[in-house]
């Protein structure tokens, strides 16, 4: 891996995997799953995909970006469940292209303009939405 000079890692996560039918394991080992390509795709289902765990990744980092967007603006008690659909397709000669739509419920009673400037700022904070932009689609949906 490397980074700017200027940069600095605060974490490195590290997994190993064998393919869509096999595992996937972190060096530490609090994540150990069986992998299955899902039906859809021909295979068996019985374990999960990486498109699950992207999704689970993706979901669990916008929301953490949004809490940190929300602190950092003074909301008070606020709260958002983030939901992300990532769907796999073919792209033509070039093999499969993922897309990805974010699904934000923010907290009852909240402005809804505030609430969608939240979500287009932690959009702009959020690692793997700086990691997917310009390279696959991301729609964000704010209920």
């Amino acid at each position: 891996m490397s980074t700017a000079a200027t940069d600095r890692v605060s974490y490195v996560a590290s997994a190993t995997a064998s393919g869509r039918e096999g595992r996937a394991v972190t060096s530490d080992g609090r994540l150990d799953v069986t992998l299955a390509a899902p039906r859809e795709l021909g295979g068996s289902g019985e374990g999960t995909n990486p498109e699950q765990l992207f999704a689970a990744g993706y979901a669990a980092c916008f929301a953490s970006a949004l809490g940190l967007v929300a602190r950092q603006r003074r909301v008070e008690g606020f709260d958002a469940a983030v939901t992300a659909d990532v769907s796999l397709s073919g792209n033509g000669r070039q093999g499969f292209g993922l897309a990805v739509v974010l699904h934000v419920e923010l907290p009852e009673g909240l402005d809804p303009e505030l609430g969608r400037s939240l979500v287009e700022t932690a959009h702009q904070v959020c690692p793997y939405s700086n990691a997917t932009r310009g390279n696959i689609p991301v729609e964000l949906v704010v209920e």
